[in-house]
């Protein structure tokens, strides 16, 4: 049905269906056509840069001042439409994440020049490819991330975008969301601000589609993904079968059981999608490939504690932030300072993946339309309220008292959503004994991704 400008961000055409399945950090859940896309690469820089400023603290901070250099900041003023030039103010204009929930959508390019030839091919459609975007979200107690996974395959409503040098991409009803990158075909990719327009119009796109104000975003270079994850020592994935891709697509062949990728492996590993050991060639099973591979890299970096390590922090992080362009805010050293600092102790297991919530599309099954759990997605990260199977935050650390002390009993935590950590859930007491049982296992035990190592 189209929509008007004044309409406040629909989410066109719904069907019913199951919510997509959670992922952890322990533990992950979970489409590709011919047209305007992009490479799965992006996914390994943007997981490792969730991982620095999520988990970096002031050392990831330091490193970033040292290295601002070269960062290519991407400024899309003026340029989104919807939601986002609405988003709430701060609360502390020198500090624009302080107590505030913070979105960020990030987004690729495979874009093929001389450097990217020789990993992902010639590019022979042209022009810029995006179909790897996901969004983040970080509470506004920083106490639990959330990573939304959006299907290239899509299809959604594209708002009109403003393009180089003047003009106007007229709007789409209904459309492939990767259509999204290029204005449906209009941004080549070929001019200086091209990258700029493309990711202004991706994010007016998901604004609209959503009604999420998204201040904030990150555009992944392909470029640098093998400094990254060599930088990290390699990646481990834990393979349940043996991958041999089709070598009409590629070259990638591994055996079953642990294996440590190096660079252009991981390149290689996120991108197959035809061949034995891959799933049916879908882009819904790579996402779910894709997001282990992520998980992978953040609890390599947690366990070598490669973050905390500046010898090992230098090189991974000029790979990252040569392979970014973020929004002015995520570019200033100061307020990522903030936020790095903020999240210094989230325990990994409260950061979730998840996919938007999907059907096959009627018309083409190659293709996808999001639930009406989408819609729920959406108003509860609006909301800024956590999922209900997120692993509950520990009970605070109980006091001894010194000798000769009155015993004070600490009112109990509030945990995200409103509710006391330390409350004591009736349901969960003996009423004859009056004394606590332990609660019921979380109705939904999400499931190990593919290639995940226990």
């Amino acid at each position: 049905m189209p929509q008007t400008p004044a309409k406040p961000a629909p989410v066109p055409q719904h069907a019913p269906g199951p919510q997509s399945a959670p992922g952890k950090l322990d533990g992950t859940s979970a489409r590709h056509s011919s047209g305007i896309g992009w490479s799965r690469t992006p996914r390994i820089v943007a997981g490792v840069a969730i991982a620095l400023i999520a988990l970096g603290g002031t050392s990831v901070a330091a490193v970033v001042a040292d290295l601002r250099s070269q960062v290519e900041v991407s400024d899309v003023s003026g340029l989104v439409v919807g939601a986002a030039a609405s988003a709430p103010k701060p609360k502390d204009p020198d500090d624009p994440f302080k107590d505030m929930p913070v979105n960020i959508l990030v987004m690729g390019t495979d874009y093929r020049d001389a450097a990217t030839i020789a990993i992902a091919g010639k590019d022979e459609g042209g022009g810029l490819r995006s179909d790897t975007t996901f969004l983040v979200h970080i509470s506004a107690d920083r106490t639990w991330i959330e990573v939304v996974s959006i299907p290239r395959d899509s299809m959604v409503s594209i708002p009109a975008c403003k393009l180089p040098g003047g003009g106007t991409a007229r709007a789409r009803d209904l459309n492939m969301f990767n259509g999204a990158f290029g204005a449906v075909g209009n941004i080549t990719g070929k001019g200086p601000e091209d990258l700029t327009y493309a990711a202004a119009c991706t994010l007016s796109t998901v604004v609209e589609n959503t009604g999420l104000p998204l201040p904030n975003h990150l555009v992944v270079k392909m470029d640098g993904v093998i400094g990254i994850v060599d930088a990290l020592g390699g990646v481990q994935v834990c393979l349940p079968e043996p991958i041999e891709e089709d070598k009409r697509y590629g070259s990638l062949v591994l055996p079953a059981g642990p294996q440590t990728l190096n660079g252009y492996q991981s390149i290689q590993y996120v991108r197959a999608r035809h061949g034995e050991g891959l799933g049916n060639g879908g882009d819904l099973d790579r996402i779910e490939r894709q997001q282990g591979f992520i998980n992978a890299a953040l609890r390599q970096a947690l366990a070598g504690e490669t973050l905390a390590n500046p010898a090992k922090m230098l090189p991974l992080a000029q790979a990252v932030l040569g392979s970014l362009s973020p929004d002015a805010a995520l570019a200033d050293a100061a307020n990522l300072t903030g936020l790095a600092f903020s999240l210094r102790g989230i325990d990994k297991s409260r950061i979730v993946f998840r996919t938007v919530p999907n059907v096959p599309w009627p018309q083409d099954h190659n293709r996808v339309i999001w639930t009406d759990e989408a819609d729920e997605l959406w108003a509860r990260l609006a909301a800024d309220q956590p999922p209900a199977d997120l692993t509950p935050l520990p009970p605070p650390a109980a006091v001894t008292p010194s000798p000769g002390t009155t015993d004070v009993v600490a009112p109990p935590a509030t945990a995200p959503g409103g509710t006391d950590a330390g409350a004591t859930d009736p349901a969960a007491t003996d009423p004859a004994a009056g004394t606590p049982v332990a609660p019921a296992a979380p109705a939904v035990e999400p499931s190990l991704p593919p290639g995940t190592c226990v």
